[in-house]
C-alpha cells in the first residue's frame, strides 16, 4: 500500500479523468471525492481545508486511509494514500505530476485537459505502477513513451499527407526506442543547432514580522532552474564562489554526490530541458549585518535590534487605525529599503471583517510624481499611474498592489470602510507578496559553468531572482 491513484476535479468538484485504481474497490475513489466536496462546502474559503482528509477505508476498517489534495488553476488534484505511507509521499507525487503536466501542456487548467485528455490519461498510466509505488517520472524518459500533443499531431499530419514517407528514411537512421539511452535523465542523440544553457537561481523568502518590523521567523528556500539545450552528451561542473551559505541541500540524480562532499561543486550529465538541479535552505550566519545587505533603512529603537540568523526584510510596512461605532479610517505605507534594486509586482492584502463594505481609498506615491488615484463606489476599485487598489466583496479582503517600487521610496493608501450593526474588526496582520529581480537572499554567486565532452562552445546564462510571501502582524 501506498500511493492509491490520481483523481483529477474541475472547479465544481466532478470528477474529470483519474487513474485506474486497480489494487481498490470501486468505490475507493468516490469516497475521497466526496470527502473533498464536503469539505470545501462546510468552509467559507477553500483555503481552510485541510491538505490532507481522513477517509474510511470501504474494505478494511483497520487499514489508515487518507486524501492529499491540491488546487491548481481551476481544477484540483486528488491522491488518496493508504496503509503506512507518509502524507508527503503524496505531495512530493502531486507536485511532480504537476510538474509533468506544466512541461507537457505549457500549463494547467481544465481546457488543456479536455483537449488533451488521451495524453493526459496515457501520463496517469505511466508515472504510477499498479501497486502504488511512482513509475517514470522523468520528463525525457515519458517523453519516448508518451508523444506530447505537438509531436502527436505532427506525426499524424505526415502519416495523413504520405504514409510511404514513414519508412523512407536512411538506413542508418534507426529509430529511438524508450529507454534506449544508457544515461537514464537524459535521451539519446539529442541536436540542437545552438546550443545554450541557462540557470536560474531562485530564493523565496517566508517570515512573519511583528509590528515594529523585527522578523518573528524567517526562512529563505531557494531553487537552481537549469534549462539545458544542449547536443550530445555533455559533462557539466558548476561551481560558486560562496557555496557554504547552502545548507540541506537535495539534488537531481544527475549530482555526483561525492564531488559535491569532496570539493562542494556540482558535477552532472545534465538531463534535455528544463529540470531542477539543486534545493536548499538559507540560513544567515549570526554576524550577518543587515545594512550591508538592504543598505541603510529605519529600525524601531524600541523594538530592538532583530534576532540572530532572521533574513532581513526587504521592506517596512506601517498602519494607522480610527475605529469608530460602525466606521474606520486607515493609512498604510510601504516603504523600500532597497538602495540599488526596484521591488516588483507587490501585492499587499489585509482582512477587513465580515461585514466591511462601503470602501473608499486614495493610494499615492509619498515622494510625488505619480499622481492620486480617487475611488469608484460601483467597482471599489482606484488605480494612479503605477499602483492600484480593489477590494473582493465575497472575501472581505482588501488589495493594494505596486508594480514596481524604486530604491528607497514611500507609497501610502488611505481609505475609510464602515460595517452595518457592529464595530470594524479588520484583521491584524498583512499578507505580502513580491518579487526582486537579479537578486538573491543569500549572495550565491556563480564562479564558473564549465561543459565538457563535446567539441563546440555553448551560450551560458546566469541570473538571480527572489520571490516572498511574509506576515505582517
Amino acid at each position: 500500500m501506498g500511493i492509491d491513484g490520481l483523481i483529477i476535479l474541475d472547479n465544481a468538484g466532478r470528477s474529470i479523468i483519474q487513474s485506474g485504481f486497480r489494487s481498490t474497490v470501486p468505490a475507493y475513489p468516490l469516497l475521497h471525492i466526496d470527502a473533498v466536496n464536503n469539505a470545501l462546502a462546510s468552509v467559507s474559503r477553500p483555503t481552510d481545508v485541510d491538505p490532507v482528509l481522513q477517509v474510511q477505508h470501504p474494505s478494511n476498517e483497520d487499514t489508515p486511509s487518507a486524501c492529499c489534495h491540491v488546487a491548481r488553476g481551476d481544477l484540483r488534484i486528488l491522491c488518496p494514500i493508504s496503509g503506512n505511507a507518509d502524507p508527503l509521499l503524496g505531495f512530493a507525487f502531486l507536485q511532480t505530476f504537476v510538474d509533468i503536466f506544466q512541461e507537457y501542456f505549457g500549463g494547467i487548467s481544465l481546457a488543456i485537459v479536455k483537449e488533451n485528455f488521451d495524453v493526459v490519461y496515457q501520463l496517469l498510466e505511466e508515472t504510477l505502477d499498479s501497486v502504488g509505488h511512482p513509475l517514470t517520472t522523468s520528463h525525457n524518459a515519458l517523453r519516448d513513451i508518451v508523444l506530447p500533443p505537438s509531436l502527436f499531431s505532427k506525426l499524424l499530419n505526415a502519416a495523413s499527407a504520405n504514409l510511404a514517407a514513414i519508412g523512407a528514411g536512411p538506413a542508418h537512421a534507426a529509430p529511438v526506442g524508450p529507454f534506449s539511452s544508457p544515461i537514464p535523465w537524459r535521451k539519446a542523440g539529442v541536436k540542437y543547432a545552438s546550443n545554450e544553457m541557462y540557470i536560474d537561481m531562485n530564493e523565496d523568502l517566508r517570515a512573519i514580522v511583528n509590528k515594529h518590523g523585527v522578523p518573528l521567523t524567517s526562512n529563505v528556500y531557494g531553487k537552481i532552474d537549469v534549462a539545458c539545450r544542449l547536443s550530445g552528451t555533455p559533462d557539466c561542473i558548476l561551481t560558486f564562489t560562496n557555496p557554504q551559505v547552502l545548507a540541506d541541500c537535495s539534488f537531481h540524480p544527475c549530482v555526483r554526490l561525492q564531488r559535491w562532499t569532496r570539493e562542494k561543486s556540482m558535477s552532472f550529465v545534465p538531463p534535455d530541458g528544463h529540470f531542477v538541479l539543486s534545493e536548499y535552505r538559507y540560513t544567515p550566519a549570526p554576524s550577518a549585518n543587515s545594512a550591508l545587505r538592504f543598505g541603510n533603512s529605519s529600525s524601531s529603537g524600541a523594538a530592538g535590534a532583530p534576532p540572530k540568523e532572521a533574513v532581513p526584510i526587504p521592506f517596512a510596512i506601517k498602519a494607522r487605525f480610527e475605529i469608530e461605532d460602525t466606521t474606520a479610517s486607515f493609512n498604510f505605507t510601504f516603504s523600500s529599503r532597497l538602495a540599488t534594486r526596484p521591488i516588483e509586482q507587490v501585492l499587499i492584502e489585509l482582512n477587513l471583517g465580515e461585514e466591511a463594505h462601503a470602501i473608499k481609498c486614495v493610494t499615492s506615491r509619498d515622494s510625488g510624481g505619480l499622481g492620486r488615484g480617487l475611488s469608484s463606489l460601483e467597482t471599489g476599485m482606484s488605480t494612479s499611474s503605477s499602483a492600484s487598489w480593489a477590494f473582493d466583496s465575497r472575501k472581505k479582503v482588501l488589495r493594494w498592489e505596486i508594480p514596481n517600487v524604486p530604491p528607497s521610496t514611500h507609497w501610502s493608501l488611505q481609505g475609510s470602510f464602515a460595517t452595518s450593526n457592529t464595530p470594524p474588526r479588520p484583521s491584524h496582520a498583512f499578507q505580502i507578496r513580491f518579487e526582486v529581480q537579479s537578486h538573491t537572499f543569500s549572495a550565491l554567486k556563480v564562479d564558473q559553468l564549465k561543459v565538457t565532452g563535446e567539441s563546440y562552445k555553448p551560450y551560458k546564462g546566469v541570473r538571480g531572482r527572489s520571490t516572498g510571501v511574509t506576515l505582517e502582524e
